[in-house]
């Protein structure tokens, strides 16, 4: 036969590749059976048995037993019939053996190129049925080379692609590095499965604490979400379904071992633990630590929050250029805007002046309305007549009457804005008059 030791080989190339042997062995009748037809015929109904345990191969062509042969590949005649059985009758189908070694050295070749066609195949896919389970983990692998910015790693039975936009900033490798990343996505492409990796994802950073805190991976503290600006900053919620279980001290670690190893994988981002809350208010005002909150009004309906801070800690809870701030809107999912104790003074003066303007609205009743989102005479005209009657409490002839008053406040301070554009427009020659009997004299 033209394959020897064939249950050697496929025992190997099964352990090495990781492919099962069933594949590899359907893979071998594939080729033999192309071989078969490529010598004896197209239409040759060709059988392949194989003996798992000793792995010898039969083959066998079956033909029909006819009264005048017009296929020579699939049919004989009855008088052919009966030198492989004395009894067959017409219609029969015959399975004569053959000797595999008949194929001459053509159709060796062709089941050859079968058989490494159907291993590459069956690799493909056997890379990608052990890596499709590793999404969403950490793997360890080793700097091969490097293709336009990407970074092309060794997993061993796989090649990674670590993509410039998943590479950490001012990080730089070179050929035989120790590289760790996590699995952002496994394609199963024609030739064959791609691993993305990342370095950059928010969730290579709570996997890392999963391997870094044993109370993680046990279950008892709970990453509720992270956020990051790779290689600056980044914030992770954590939780504990045990009250002695500090979830922010299980995480930092003794002299903040565990966070600092982190720390270091990441090249010296700044990471923020912070207490999850159900109160998102609570979790909102741990959510920009370090800076101290002294206020937030909450609208629910929007999923935004304004944050009051004292002056001094504007800037801390803003962030330099914004991160703080940013990261703390991503990992509580709302909207949030942080304003000094000052402004929000100003803006608060400036909203009860404005809508205690209206008749009837002193300041009980305008700070009503100010809490609920109506901060000027422009938010009370153009409101709807429902909203404010559910928050003001007043009928709603009342509740009319005070939206079309704050429609002629602004058509009036609107009209007088206009005439003072206008005055300033006639000034205007009489100015250019003077400047030119100025510059004559």
């Amino acid at each position: 036969m033209f394959i020897t030791d064939i249950k050697r080989v496929i025992d190997q190339v099964s352990r090495e590749k990781g492919i099962e042997p069933e594949v590899l062995i359907n893979t071998l009748k594939e080729a033999i059976i192309s071989a078969a037809r490529k010598k004896i015929g197209p239409r040759a109904d060709i059988e392949v048995h194989y003996d798992a345990k000793s792995g010898d191969v039969e083959v066998f062509h079956f033909k029909e037993v006819v009264e005048e042969v017009e296929y020579h590949d699939s049919e004989l005649t009855l008088e052919e019939g009966y030198e492989y059985d004395p009894g067959c009758e017409i219609g029969d189908s015959l399975g004569i053996r053959i000797d595999t070694e008949e194929f001459g050295r053509i159709a060796a070749q062709s089941a050859k190129q079968v058989i490494i066609q159907k291993m590459r195949e069956a690799e493909r896919n056997a890379v990608y049925e052990n890596f499709i389970h590793k999404k969403g983990k950490i793997l360890n692998g080793i700097v091969q080379r490097f293709d336009r910015g990407s970074i092309i790693v060794n997993l061993g039975q796989a090649e990674a692609v670590l993509r410039p936009r998943d590479q950490m900033p001012r990080e730089n490798y070179k050929r035989g590095d120790r590289i760790r990343a996590y699995v952002l996505d496994v394609l199963e492409e024609s030739k064959g499965a791609q691993v993305i990796l990342s370095r950059t994802h928010p969730e290579f950073l709570v996997e890392l604490f999963k391997t870094e805190v044993p109370e993680v991976s046990e279950g008892i503290v709970t990453l509720r979400g992270a956020a990051r600006v790779p290689g600056l900053r980044a914030k992770i919620a954590v939780s504990s379904i045990d009250s002695d279980v500090d979830p922010v001290g299980a995480c930092v670690g003794m002299k903040g071992n565990r966070v600092q190893n982190i720390v270091q994988e990441l090249r010296g981002e700044k990471i923020d633990i912070v207490q999850w809350s159900p109160d998102i208010a609570r979790f909102v005002c741990n959510a920009l630590s370090p800076a101290e909150i002294a206020r937030v009004i909450i609208d629910e309906d929007n999923r935004s929050m304004e944050v009051i801070v004292s002056d001094e800690y504007l800037s801390i809870a803003i962030g330099k250029g914004g991160q703080n701030v940013s990261l703390a809107c991503e990992i509580t999912g709302w909207h949030l805007e942080v304003t000094s104790e000052e402004e929000y003074s100003r803006e608060l003066k400036e909203g009860y002046d404005s809508l205690m303007k209206l008749k009837g609205v002193g300041l009980p009743l305008a700070e009503v309305l100010f809490k609920g989102g109506y901060s000027s005479v422009l938010d009370i005209s153009e409101a709807e007549i429902e909203d404010i009657v559910s928050i003001s409490g007043f009928e709603e002839p009342v509740v009319v009457e005070m939206i079309e008053e704050a429609k002629l406040i602004l058509e009036k301070e609107l009209g007088k804005k206009d005439q003072d554009l206008e005055q300033d427009l006639d000034q205007a020659p009489e100015d250019d008059n003077k400047i030119q009997d100025t510059e004559k004299k």
